[in-house]
């Protein structure tokens, strides 16, 4: 039977998702919001301090392991403060979990959402274009890395479904 924590969560993943694919934004408020629950909710459940430290070594948790992606510009920030929030909520070995999970998923969902778009070949040239000079640099050769045009995406994918989907599949493997 699932906690009060659990419920919580996936109710708010659940939002963020349903967000995701209607204006493709993950609502500031609604991370704000998960994140104070999340505090209130382990003080509540828990002897005083020991939930603290884990609420925070979540929320670092979920942040750093979506950072990369941000920083290379795979994904929005509100993905990554999506998966903070629930690193708040699981703690940081169930937050590791759903994020290797959503990884997983997303990725899944990015290759069919470009099956479907017909655009593999626009994919790979960015790809491509992104990769060149990073590879280069590995044989010494001293270069700058070229931005990719605005104009160059082959599009983006809701990754708060992603985070969702992960999210409710870690749970309920715990109740499992």
């Amino acid at each position: 039977m699932l906690n009060a924590i659990e419920v919580i969560l996936i109710c708010l993943v659940a939002q963020a998702a349903l967000t995701d694919l209607a204006v493709r934004k993950i609502p500031n408020v609604l991370v704000l919001s998960g994140l104070l629950l999340a505090l209130i909710l382990h003080l509540l459940s828990s002897p005083p301090w020991a939930p603290l430290s884990q609420w925070l070594a979540g929320i670092v948790a979920g942040f750093f392991l979506f950072l990369p992606l941000y920083l290379l510009r795979g994904m929005a920030a509100g993905d990554v403060k999506l998966m903070a929030m629930v690193g708040g909520f699981s703690g940081p070995a169930l937050a590791l979990q759903i994020a290797v999970l959503s990884y997983l998923i997303g990725g899944v969902m990015a290759l069919l959402m470009l099956g479907v778009s017909g655009r593999w070949r626009d994919s790979a040239r960015n790809l491509a274009q992104i990769c060149k000079p990073l590879l280069l640099r590995l044989f010494g050769m001293p270069l700058l890395p070229v931005p990719l045009a605005p104009s160059a995406s082959v599009g983006g994918v809701p990754y708060g479904v992603a985070i969702a989907l992960g999210t409710v599949g870690v749970v309920a493997w715990t109740h499992h």
